[in-house]
């Protein structure tokens, strides 16, 4: 390839609109191969995040190129985040019913995550940058986020215990539902947003509207119960 022709390629792979355009290509290609197979192992992020990464590495594509564009795409967190507020206000009554055992749970939740995760950080003597980094690790991204960058952590590993954790509660959640026989459908909700945050709580929204709304409120009343807690840990 002439030097005038790598010189155009690298404009455009470190252009905003690749790497934007890479992220719902390859989404929606895992969401194509999720309908046909139709299992939960087939998770379109899962898919999404392998074609990624082999495409970058095929093309020798630089991390800091493709953010130009996976920033944009991490812009809309909170927003995507806050629009879930839409499936709680139309279970408003359900919410109502169903207060305490959803604040309740999300705290209990909350405190077996963190503890957990301090627990295991301790007994594999990690030291304390990635034990504050991997606490909030059931929480969404843009709290998780925030929670670690104000406490010293490394926001990287953050990230990416995040968004295993989601994906694993979205693969895993139908299966545990029926393992452990929950059939009510707010303990199922707060269950999945409390453990998997967002990425848990688009399997909800399939499960059911009412496992989906109270997956949403999880995802809220976790967040704000993880920062308290990580006050006593710290």
């Amino acid at each position: 390839m002439e030097k005038g022709e790598k010189s155009m390629m690298s404009q455009v792979f470190s252009s905003p609109f690749f790497g934007v355009t890479l992220c719902i290509a390859t989404y929606e290609f895992g969401i194509w191969c999720n309908r046909k197979l139709k299992t939960p192992i087939a998770n379109p992020l899962l898919i999404a995040i392998a074609l990624v990464i082999v495409v970058l590495k095929i093309a020798h594509i630089s991390l800091e190129d493709f953010n130009q564009g996976g920033d944009v795409i991490s812009m809309f967190l909170a927003p995507a985040t806050a629009c879930l507020a839409m499936s709680i206000y139309s279970q408003y009554e359900q919410l109502k019913a169903n207060l305490l055992p959803i604040l309740i749970g999300s705290a209990v939740g909350s405190a077996v995550s963190m503890g957990s995760v301090y627990g295991m950080c301790r007994l594999f003597c990690l030291d304390e940058k990635l034990t504050i980094s991997m606490l909030p690790k059931s929480v969404t991204t843009p709290i998780a986020m925030e929670l670690v960058s104000q406490n010293g952590g490394v926001v990287p590993v953050t990230v990416a215990a995040v968004v295993v954790t989601g994906i694993m509660g979205a693969m895993l959640a139908p299966f545990l539902i029926r393992l452990f026989g929950v059939h009510n459908p707010v303990a199922v909700g707060v269950a999945i947003g409390t453990c998997s945050h967002a990425l848990g709580t688009t399997k909800a929204v399939e499960l059911g509207e009412i496992e989906g709304a109270m997956s949403g409120i999880a995802i809220g009343t976790a967040g704000l119960m993880t920062v308290l807690f990580s006050m006593l840990i710290s």
